[in-house]
């Protein structure tokens, strides 16, 4: 076993894994944050996106060792039922969202692409959500949500 110390939406966790167990496994099965989904496990679909330290990582790649000392958030730390993020509030008005499995991190890319860059053109909107995979929806919905996001952070 090995002592983990890491933060996840601004509350800080220590525990005890196997050196070997995935960032989704601690989120998920130790830590309670069943909003990261697993859908691949191999890095291909985005379901499992968190943000780590500012930036998207498939939390099914990562190790929870490689999170020692890291902050993370997960889709239970963007916003709530009375006080949407911008990201979320626009997936609904927008349609963009049918099954949700692959949600939460479309989401959580499209959040840390706004956080960066408030004011991003289609093709910057297209690369930062490249990673995440959808078979329900399409995309068009998807980007016409992250635009109207984006909007609405950058005040235009």
């Amino acid at each position: 076993m090995v002592e983990l110390e890491l933060t996840v939406n601004e509350k800080t966790y220590k525990l005890e894994i196997e050196p070997d167990e995935r960032l989704i496994d601690v989120l998920r099965r130790r830590l309670g944050f069943t909003g990261t989904k697993e859908g691949c496990g191999e890095g291909e679909c985005g379901a499992c996106t968190v943000i780590l330290d500012g930036r998207t990582v498939n939390s099914c790649l990562v190790l929870g060792v490689q999170a020692h000392g890291r902050k993370i958030i997960t889709i239970e730390g963007v916003g709530d039922r009375r006080r949407p993020h911008p990201v979320q509030r626009a997936f609904v008005e927008e349609g963009a969202v049918q099954c949700g499995y692959c949600t939460p991190g479309m989401v959580l890319s499209a959040k840390a692409l706004l956080d960066k860059n408030s004011d991003p053109s289609p093709q910057e909107i297209g690369v930062a959500m490249s990673g995440n995979l959808c078979r329900c929806t399409g995309y068009d919905k998807i980007l016409r949500a992250v635009q109207r996001a984006a909007r609405e952070v950058s005040g235009k």
